[in-house]
């Protein structure tokens, strides 16, 4: 299983490369993680952000896989404990799909995204930057792991 993040947004600061870079080395090679960059929609001048939206949603829907199970993270989905996270971890890995995590831009994601994700999930209600949640999302996802596999760095 690959867990693929197909995030809005490019050329994020080196602090954000190295926290990820961290947490993708510790994985198992059957639960890879790869960080793929989405293009900001153009949100200058007298364009709408919904525009932008549209132009990320069709970016990031040309990037799935045809059989990709879908996860948006969106700030109206449910909130998980890092143990439903294992939870969750562990079915996807079992059900022999790749995983695609949505994140949306600043005007969150398109509702085409929406729509084709399997589930909703919220990080936080708190509002993240977009390049922290990078980096809370690969540690969470390694935490989840340490979770299945019984190593101690979740206590």
């Amino acid at each position: 299983m690959r867990l693929r993040v197909l995030a809005v947004g490019q050329k994020m600061p080196g602090w954000v490369e190295q926290g990820v870079a961290e947490y993708r080395k510790r994985l198992p090679r059957d639960m890879a993680l790869e960080i793929i960059e989405i293009a900001p929609g153009n949100r200058r001048g007298s364009d709408h952000p919904a525009r932008a939206v549209a132009h990320e949603g069709e970016r990031m829907l040309s990037r799935l896989g045809r059989d990709d199970h879908v996860v948006a993270l969106d700030v109206a989905g449910r909130q998980w404990s890092t143990e439903r996270l294992a939870g969750r971890l562990d079915e996807w890995r079992h059900g022999g799909r790749d995983v695609a995590l949505l994140v949306g831009g600043p005007d969150g994601l398109d509702e085409r995204c929406l729509a084709k994700a399997a589930e909703r999930w919220s990080l936080s209600a708190l509002t993240l930057p977009h390049p922290l949640v990078r980096i809370v999302l690969a540690e969470q996802l390694y935490r989840a792991w340490t979770l299945l596999v019984g190593h101690p760095y979740h206590r």
